[in-house]
């Protein structure tokens, strides 16, 4: 089969494609032929020696994968069936590849509905922002939710699950376009932070009260400025640092507000509880089923066109998810 591999920490031009051995599946593993995979900045993390669950070169990258079932380990139990269709979150990677080894616990069927580059793009964005706003934020109808970075792959689905929860969601991203598409999965209002001031907008936007929950993807300035526009007792959400820079965070800013700090690392948490975790991916593809969440995708590349593809992503160009197909 064909595979992406790492051979060495580093950027996007360290992905090679080769001919390696077909996996076989342990005892509780479902061996799945993949269709499409997904590519999350935690995917550039990783071939970097930076993500949170370090790798050894040379290994396949990627964490989020649809395919169908062509093997099932002997431990399973399950109601799993060879040609199943599936979709599931992988955290150790091993995505980016014709074939790949799931832990049985993490899969999840795919709605008859949903086509595979859909499927490669959802369990990992929508698992994380469900996790996010419902276990970790405590996101409440009528509150306002604000999300940073709210075209990209992750921020998009915070917009849309933000808004089925029935919260008044401030969408801050990168230039017209990008707020156009986040207008369209169910803002309430966008936020150029090319031209505009986040801070000075939600605060505007909120009469000055600010926002009670932040979902932040992005870092850097964003989480400067969003940080400073807050409501009493709001709730901020760390999810990753898509713009290269980790915030420091000042404490005088958490203790006047009674703000809380909410770190949010799902694909640790799905490690410790595989089914809860699946739970959150479940949830959101029920909404799919009900035309209550639409996922985006930004472009779609072939799976020799890893490196491509994966500077695609880290040039913040695409709304959306980025997409590999076999």
């Amino acid at each position: 089969m064909k595979a992406v591999f790492c051979n060495k920490l580093g950027g996007p031009e360290n992905l090679d494609v080769s001919e390696t051995k077909a996996p076989t599946p342990g005892p509780k593993e479902v061996h799945i032929r993949v269709k499409a995979a997904g590519l999350n900045f935690a995917d550039t993390l990783q071939i970097a020696g930076k993500y949170q669950s370090k790798l050894e070169p040379p290994f396949i990258p990627g964490m989020e994968v649809a395919g169908e079932i062509i093997g099932i380990g002997s431990d399973v139990t399950r109601p799993l069936t060879a040609g199943q269709r599936v979709m599931a979150f992988m955290r150790g990677g091993g995505a980016f590849a014709e074939e790949a080894l799931v832990d049985n616990e993490w899969l999840v069927p795919i709605p008859d509905e949903m086509d595979d580059i859909t499927a490669a793009g959802f369990p990992t964005v929508y698992g994380t922002s469900n996790f996010a706003l419902k276990h970790r934020g405590q996101l409440k109808k009528d509150e306002t939710l604000l999300v940073l970075g709210a075209a990209g792959g992750v921020g998009l689905t915070a917009v849309e699950l933000g808004k089925h929860m029935g919260a008044r969601v401030i969408a801050a991203a990168g230039g017209p376009e990008k707020c156009d598409v986040a207008l369209k999965h169910g803002a309430d209002f966008a936020i150029d932070y090319k031209v505009e001031s986040i801070k000075d907008r939600v605060r505007e936007i909120t009469d000055g009260i600010g926002a009670d929950v932040v979902y932040d993807a992005v870092g850097g300035d964003a989480f400067d400025q969003a940080i400073r526009a807050v409501n009493w007792e709001a709730r901020i959400l760390i999810i990753g640092f898509a713009s290269g820079r980790i915030p420091q965070v000042p404490a005088n800013l958490i203790l006047v507000k009674n703000i809380s700090v909410v770190g949010v690392v799902y694909g640790a948490q799905t490690e410790k509880d595989p089914a809860y975790g699946a739970s959150f991916v479940q949830e959101a593809a029920d909404l799919y089923r009900h035309g209550a969440v639409k996922p985006y995708t930004g472009k779609v590349f072939q799976l020799e066109n890893a490196d491509e593809a994966m500077k695609a992503l880290l040039s913040r160009e695409y709304a959306g998810k980025i997409i590999l197909v076999t």
